[in-house]
């Protein structure tokens, strides 16, 4: 089925078409999210989430963008949506730890980190690398997954975002800059000896 006839056949709230969606963007969805939640449970959470917001909003995908530019796009505001509520919780925990309150309250999933692309000698560098990517700022940390991790091109990027391809050009630039400095020490320390 072609991305016309999907969002047809959706808007009529066909079942068939909605199982083609998923086994045709299931993959790229979950990827974006893990790469961006970095927790396997998080991102499986978050696809479902994405997939159910498809469903429910198919009536407002205007056409403007190709299809799956839409669902990036839901893909990164649910997965933002996670890490928001996931620094809540955090800041919460932190509160009632200084209170005296529940100190079992559980602040975030833990998981280790392990996305699918990564070869098993190369986990330990690419769960550093990962780590470091959390701390860029959302548009960053969004830009620099959608590029290096799924591939997309500038345009497809800065079409999620809404914003300008030198824009993207602008966010990965400075993305991979954090990167250097804050993995520079990393590298000297683990090679350099």
């Amino acid at each position: 089925m072609t991305d016309q006839q999907i969002i047809l056949a959706l808007q009529q709230k066909s079942e068939s078409a909605f199982r083609s969606l998923v086994d045709q963007y299931k993959d790229r969805v979950y990827n974006t999210c893990l790469g961006l939640l970095q927790n396997s449970e998080e991102a499986e959470e978050a696809a479902q989430d994405v997939f159910i917001e498809v469903y429910k909003s198919v009536e407002k995908f205007r056409g403007d963008a190709k299809l799956s530019t839409w669902i990036y796009r839901i893909a990164t505001t649910k997965s933002l949506e996670r890490i928001r509520k996931q620094k809540t919780q955090k800041r919460f925990a932190f509160l009632q730890s200084l209170t005296g309150g529940d100190k079992d309250y559980e602040t975030t999933k833990h998981a280790t980190f392990e996305h699918p692309g990564v070869l098993l000698e190369n986990k330990e560098h690419a769960q550093t690398l990962f780590q470091t990517i959390k701390t860029l700022s959302d548009n960053q940390r969004i830009a620099f997954t959608l590029h290096k991790v799924e591939g997309l091109p500038y345009q497809e990027i800065a079409e999620v975002l809404g914003t300008s391809v030198s824009s993207v050009e602008s966010l990965m630039f400075r993305a991979r800059k954090n990167l250097q400095k804050k993995l520079k020490t990393y590298y000297e320390k683990n090679f350099m000896e």
